[in-house]
């Protein structure tokens, strides 16, 4: 059973990488509110916003992940012209060539989580068609930035 959605006005602890997203009307289902296959899109933002930095690039193609799993848990409802404050972070622990990000939804100006995501990454050789080991340069910034899963309910 998912965690429930925290209501009081103070804001819980930031995550390294935050962005704002807007909801558009094309992301608003038959029920008026956000559709939940929406936030995947701004996962993937929300992990290429954390993740090309540690690469040195801006550039997606240089990506060297590939994704092993994909959640998401919705805790609030969402309407039209609302504002989101996305978060991501990584989750302890490390594997050896997989990490999880963990990613969190609030409602702008509230404390209150709208939905709570999950990717499970595996560091992957392209060229190769293979995984590869965390670099130990990645591994010690994501070491850095780690979350408890447990506090977010997962």
């Amino acid at each position: 059973m998912p965690t429930p959605p925290q209501s009081s006005g103070t804001r819980v602890r930031p995550w390294p990488v935050e962005r704002r997203f807007y909801v558009p009307y094309h992301d608003i289902d038959v029920q008026d509110h956000l559709n939940h296959a929406a936030y995947f899109p701004y996962m993937e933002t929300l992990r290429c916003d954390y993740y090309l930095p540690l690469l040195g690039s801006h550039d997606p193609t240089k990506l060297d992940i590939i994704i092993a799993e994909a959640s998401c848990r919705y805790l609030a409802e969402v309407t039209y012209g609302s504002e989101l404050l996305g978060e991501v972070a990584p989750a302890s622990p490390l594997g050896r060539t997989s990490f999880t990000l963990l990613y969190r939804f609030t409602i702008a100006g509230t404390a209150t989580v709208s939905a709570r995501g999950r990717t499970v990454l595996v560091c992957y050789d392209y060229e190769r068609s293979e995984k590869k080991p965390i670099p130990p340069e990645r591994r010690s910034r994501l070491q850095r930035d780690l979350v408890d899963p447990a506090s977010e309910g997962w």
